[in-house]
């Protein structure tokens, strides 16, 4: 569950972890993550992990559509054996969003994916009408 210093793991349905972070704020105690996706308007500076940049503005959709599908599914892979953080400047609309696409990708149903993040990582989380919306269709496919 999200702590007021903007962090939060999720366990998704299959057991796998996801930490969600607002990299605004400093990075959180514990173990680094292996592997992060920074949901980002801009390249963000280089991390001493393994990264990767999904240009997605703020209260926005990700550029590229496919690419944010490709990224997404690598990190619902990688989450079964790797420690995996999702970040955006806040860590509560587009990571929200990357989270709930986490979800359906774990099989939770898309109509249910944003209540089912709101639930076990932050109330507030998927901020806008066209990222809750971009849920939806990401379990389209």
């Amino acid at each position: 569950m999200w702590d007021p210093e903007g962090t939060g793991v999720i366990a998704l349905p299959s057991g796998r972890l996801v930490r969600g972070r607002g990299l605004r704020r400093p990075l959180p105690d514990g173990p680094e993550p292996t592997f992060a996706v920074h949901l980002l308007g801009r390249r963000p500076p280089p991390e001493a992990w393994e990264s990767r940049w999904l240009r997605w503005p703020d209260f926005r959709l990700p550029a590229d559509r496919e690419e944010a599908r490709s990224v997404l599914a690598e990190v619902w892979q990688r989450a079964a054996a790797d420690r995996v953080e999702v970040a955006c400047g806040g860590g509560r609309g587009r990571t929200g969003t990357a989270l709930a696409c986490l979800a359906v990708l774990d099989g939770v149903p898309a109509d249910e994916a944003v209540a089912f993040v709101r639930r076990h990582y932050h109330p507030g989380a998927v901020e806008t009408p066209w990222q809750r919306r971009f849920v939806r269709r990401f379990g389209e496919r």
